[in-house]
């Protein structure tokens, strides 16, 4: 019985490829029973993202090859096509990959926090259609623990990483409270659509967005409840505006230093923070210059996203120290699990055989030998009996050469030299 771990990821495989072997959420359960009942799998989860697709089962496979042509014929893929960006690992690596998978140390943004929410979901999908048993909720659970713990001891995930992002971070360095601010989101391509989702996630309530065509502004707009306006509508909105962050594809400046300074004038200059992420840039330089303005260029924000990106490899080796060590207890409590088994079994033959001894023991006792006799008579019974199996294997394993079963031996019955000399 072992554990594999089969897939693809963005290191591995181009997008064209990533979204054929992909598994529609709404598919996945019925995916879930085939691939266990078609390759007599124990148990199997499967995660899958933009970045990825993975299979995690516990099977009898002797290779990954079964498993690689099922995904293949059940997503439409040929074998060698799948097989050149695919990967494979088994048992301990498969504890650490996706350990790793679930720290954030394996993906495309290094730290990035979704993954974990990604792979939860994949094992309460997993749980839901019955593919998962004491092994893998053994494995997820250990793997959702040293994730927290990458989490919680490291800095890994706490400084952005993506132009949007940072944009939104900085605003709360200004700020106490975004939940009181308001902003003006300028443009209405996809990065403004990120800041938008970064600043609803942070508590802004009040947005408006202010594009070229109304109508691409209220396709944003309507995603997270704000208001959308004309490019024309920006100086009337500066009066209002906290936080202002533009990203259009416009050739001039949309937003001039004399606009700027009106309406810091009728909001009895209350800062603005502002950040140009456009190239060529929206807003003009000069704009910076106004005491009650901070303003952000794309290159500012390239600088923190560089030094955070520093800060998070650094954290990133810590992660893995954590990982290792994730791993290294995990792959312990299993083989604690797998001793169990065996403990068992020898103590229901030690109860057997202490049962047959007492029985006879009793019965010399009905017939009138003395208490003495029979206790040194089931004393020395029951040793005998307990030592015979042992003392043969011992014997004959002796007589193979094999020594390293009388250093085993002696471990296991906490041997010393000295107990061992004394009988030479």
């Amino acid at each position: 019985m072992g554990l594999l771990a089969l897939g693809i990821n963005h290191k591995t495989a181009p997008v064209e490829v990533r979204e054929r072997v992909a598994f529609a959420p709404e598919h996945m359960q019925e995916a879930l029973r085939k691939v266990a009942q078609d390759l007599s799998l124990d148990e199997v989860a499967i995660v899958s993202t933009c970045n990825r697709t993975e299979l995690y089962c516990v099977s009898e496979l002797e290779g990954s090859r079964a498993l690689l042509e099922w995904l293949g014929d059940h997503q439409g893929l040929s074998h060698d096509e799948l097989e050149r960006c695919s990967y494979a690992y088994w048992d301990e690596e498969a504890i650490k990959h996706v350990m790793r998978v679930a720290s954030g140390l394996d993906s495309m943004v290094l730290g990035e926090p979704q993954i974990l929410g990604q792979i939860k979901s994949a094992y309460a999908v997993a749980n839901e259609a019955n593919t998962v048993g004491s092994y893998l909720t053994r494995l997820f659970q250990e793997t959702f623990a040293v994730a927290k713990q990458v989490r919680t001891e490291t800095s890994i995930g706490q400084n952005p990483v993506s132009v949007a992002y940072a944009a939104v971070n900085l605003a709360q360095h200004i700020f106490a409270d975004l939940t009181a601010t308001q902003a003006l989101l300028v443009g209405a391509g996809k990065t403004i659509d990120l800041v938008a989702r970064h600043l609803q996630r942070n508590g802004v309530k009040k947005m408006v967005v202010a594009n070229r065509t109304l109508e691409r502004a209220q396709e944003v707009a309507n995603n997270f409840g704000a208001k959308a306006v004309l490019l024309s509508d920006i100086p009337e909105q500066l009066v209002y505006a906290d936080i202002v962050i533009t990203s259009t594809a416009s050739q001039l400046p949309i937003l001039g230093k004399g606009a700027v300074e009106r309406a810091l004038k009728k909001r009895k200059h209350r800062p603005i923070y502002m950040v140009d992420i456009a190239v060529p840039r929206d807003i003009e330089p000069e704009v910076g210059n106004l005491s009650d303005v901070y303003l952000y260029s794309v290159d500012d924000l390239e600088q923190v996203i560089d030094e955070n990106m520093r800060s998070r490899q650094t954290a990133a080796e810590e992660a893995e120290e954590l990982v290792e060590l994730g791993a290294i207890n995990m792959i312990r409590s299993l083989r604690a699990l797998d001793a169990v088994g065996t403990l068992k079994a020898y103590r229901e033959k030690a109860e057997r055989i202490k049962d047959a001894e007492l029985g006879r023991a009793l019965k010399q006792l009905a017939n009138g030998q003395t208490p003495e006799q029979v206790i040194q008579y089931f004393a020395k019974a029951l040793t005998n009996k307990l030592i015979h199996s042992p003392s043969i294997q011992l014997k004959k394993a002796s007589a193979e050469g094999r020594t390293e079963m009388m250093t085993w031996a002696q471990e296991l019955f906490e041997l010393s030299d000295q107990d061992i000399n004394k009988n030479n």
